[in-house]
C-alpha cells in the first residue's frame, strides 16, 4: 500500500513539474524567457475581473475627478513607450484610501494608487515612479508567473500528501510542511520581481522624460513615512530585497553610464492633502525643472 502511495506521489509530482516546465514562452519586452500557463488575454480578464474587489478594499475610486484625470495622464506618459508591445490594457486609478500608503497592478494592466500615498509624494516624477515601478510588474508578467508557479506548488503539496500518507493521516502533516517550503520559494521569486520591477521602472520614467532619480526618493519618503512604526503597506506588500535605493540606483547608473541627462525632469509640484481639501497636480501642463 505504502509504494502505491508513493508511486501515486511520485506521478503527481512528475505531472507538475513537467506542466510547469513545458509552459515557456519569451517576454517581447523583456526578452525573459519565463514560465507562465496562462495568455496574455486571460491576465486581461483576470484584471478587469478582480479590479473591482481590489478597488472597494480602499475605499473605491477617489471621487476627485481632477485628480483622476491628472494621475491617469502620468500613467499613461509613462507606459507609452512599450503600448505597441504588448496587449494590456493599462488604466491607472486614485483609491479614495487616506490611511493606507500603497500601490498595486492587476494582471493585465489596472494600476491603483491610494489617495494617501499620493498625498505622501512630492512632484510628478515620483508619481512617475510609483506608477512605473506597478507598470514594470504587469509589462514582468509577475501576475502570471506567481499563478503557474502556485499551479506547481499545489501540485508538489498534493503530491507530498499522497506520497507519504498513512493511517495517521501524516500525510497532512507532510502537505503542511511542503506547502511552508512552497511559501519560501514564492517569497524568493517576489523580492526578485521587486527587483525587475524597479529597473523596468526606471527605464520607462526616462523614456517618459522623467528624472529616474526621483524614484529613490520615493523609496525614502516611504521609509520616512512609517515614523518609526509599523511599515508602509507598499514596502510590506513589495518585499525589500536589501538596500533597494542602491539597487536602483545602479539600475539608473547602468541606464546612464554618463551620468542623468539634464532634460529629465521632476515636472509639476503635487499638492495633494490626505483629507481631500486643496489638491494641486496638473501632469497635462508642460513639464518644468522643480529641483
Amino acid at each position: 500500500m505504502q509504494r502505491s502511495r508513493l508511486a501515486a506521489g511520485a506521478l503527481m509530482a512528475g505531472i507538475a513539474l513537467f506542466s510547469y516546465f513545458a509552459s515557456r514562452e519569451v517576454n517581447p519586452v523583456t526578452g525573459e524567457t519565463q514560465h507562465i500557463a496562462i495568455s496574455q488575454e486571460q491576465e486581461i480578464a483576470l484584471g478587469l475581473q478582480s479590479a473591482p474587489q481590489m478597488a472597494a478594499e480602499f475605499g473605491g475610486a477617489d471621487p476627485d475627478g481632477s485628480i483622476q484625470a491628472d494621475v491617469e495622464s502620468v500613467g499613461q506618459r509613462v507606459v507609452g513607450g512599450v503600448s505597441g508591445k504588448t496587449p494590456y490594457r493599462f488604466r491607472f486609478v486614485v483609491l479614495s484610501d487616506a490611511k493606507t500608503v500603497n500601490a498595486f497592478a492587476l494582471p493585465g494592466g489596472p494600476i491603483f494608487i491610494t489617495r494617501a500615498l499620493l498625498a505622501s509624494l512630492e512632484n510628478e516624477a515620483q508619481l512617475a515612479g510609483v506608477l512605473s515601478h506597478e507598470a514594470g510588474h504587469v509589462i514582468g508578467r509577475h501576475s502570471a508567473e506567481h499563478l503557474t508557479k502556485g499551479q506547481l506548488t499545489q501540485g508538489l503539496v498534493g503530491a507530498a500528501g499522497v506520497a507519504a500518507s498513512n493511517d495517521q493521516s501524516s500525510g497532512q502533516q507532510a502537505a503542511q510542511v511542503a506547502a511552508v517550503v512552497g511559501q519560501m520559494v514564492q517569497l524568493k521569486y517576489g523580492r526578485s520581481d521587486e527587483l525587475e520591477a524597479d529597473a523596468l521602472g526606471v527605464g520607462l520614467m526616462a523614456d517618459a522624460g522623467y528624472d529616474p532619480r526621483a524614484l529613490v526618493e520615493v523609496m525614502a519618503i516611504l521609509a520616512r513615512s512609517s515614523g518609526g512604526s509599523r511599515q508602509p503597506e507598499f514596502l510590506s506588500s513589495h518585499p525589500d530585497p536589501g538596500n533597494r535605493q542602491e539597487k536602483i540606483r545602479e539600475a539608473i547608473a547602468k541606464r546612464f553610464p554618463g551620468g542623468v541627462p539634464a532634460d529629465l525632469k521632476l515636472g509639476q509640484k503635487i499638492s495633494v492633502t490626505a483629507d481631500r481639501g486643496s489638491s494641486d497636480l496638473r501632469a497635462t501642463r508642460p513639464l518644468v525643472e522643480t529641483r
